[in-house]
């Protein structure tokens, strides 16, 4: 019984800090960094914890498979929690063909996106570029908007850090 609870332990662990290095890291790449320092702390912690209970006993193969386990459903959960939370910022890029899309326009910045917009000409003519910038928790709600309005939009997204001016506020949900 002891032997399961040390499995455990590591399998938790391991599913602990690395769900804290991606959350770390997104931290890192979005310029957090007082949180990412406070993360890396604790995931320093429990990762020399596992470690540390795995190096002790090399000769038990089931600390390496709890290890392994740990890590690859560290890997999993991270990448979930981080797309739930979604923090950071996104600039989209909607191409729409013609120049008769103002009602969808409209219903953009009736939601709340800012809306900048530019006009192109592609292959097959005329074309108006949307550039929205928005929170990245609120990129489902734009899509659903576009494919609602003009299924045939050509969408792009970015990560972007807006550092001035702009309109920028929380969308309004349905």
């Amino acid at each position: 019984m002891n032997q399961v609870l040390g499995y455990l332990l590591i399998f938790i662990a391991r599913i602990s800090d690395v769900s804290l290095a991606t959350m770390r890291t997104l931290m890192v790449v979005q310029g957090r960094r007082k949180q990412a320092a406070i993360i890396g702390f604790f995931e320093v912690i429990i990762y020399v914890t596992a470690l540390g209970k795995v190096v002790s006993g090399l000769n038990d193969m089931g600390n390496l498979i709890a290890y392994a386990l740990g890590f690859a459903c560290g890997n999993y959960i991270g990448i979930f929690v981080e797309e739930k939370i979604a923090l950071g910022n996104l600039t989209a890029q909607v191409i729409l063909k013609g120049s008769e899309n103002q009602e969808l326009i409209n219903i953009l910045r009736e939601k709340g996106f800012g809306v900048t917009v530019l006009q192109g000409y592609g292959r097959e003519g005329s074309r108006e570029v949307l550039n929205i910038t928005l929170n990245r928790k609120d990129l489902e709600v734009l899509r659903n908007i576009l494919e609602e309005n003009d299924n045939s939009a050509f969408i792009t997204v970015n990560t972007t850090k807006p550092i001035s001016g702009g309109y920028f506020t929380s969308v309004k949900k349905k």
